[in-house]
């Protein structure tokens, strides 16, 4: 982040992914994982705030269950977490994209210092 930060120019987007599992763990084995993505919220807090007064933007994505080749929406835990899941889906990749894209763009230049969640209902 320090060096990247030496490229970015003032308004500059910084769009952090981590996971929903920072909020909501819901299978025992994940605490290791669940405080590394819990660590992405505080240092996005703290880079809203830091870069805030050159016009530079940080916000972190979360996404739940998303239908990818390390975590396929027909793998193993898949039923378990589209049970519990209120929409009852995994997302898609263009899913998170699509919030991705407005982040980075002017959508997202009021926008910093904050999660999006996008997990279908998943934490709530």
């Amino acid at each position: 982040m320090q060096e990247a930060l030496r490229y970015l120019p003032d308004g500059g987007r910084i769009v952090i992914i981590g996971s929903n599992v920072a909020d909501c763990t819901p299978f025992a084995g994940m605490a290791l994982y669940a405080a590394s993505k819990s660590a992405l919220q505080g240092l996005t807090r703290g880079l809203g705030r830091e870069l805030g007064p050159r016009g530079i933007t940080a916000v972190l994505v979360q996404p739940g269950p998303t239908d990818t080749d390390a975590n396929p929406a027909n793998g193993p835990p898949a039923d378990r977490l589209r049970d519990i899941t209120p929409l009852g889906r995994y997302a898609r990749p263009d899913d998170i994209a699509a919030t991705i894209a407005h982040l980075a763009d002017d959508g997202g230049r009021h926008i910093s210092g904050t999660t999006i969640t996008i997990d279908g209902g998943l934490n709530t």
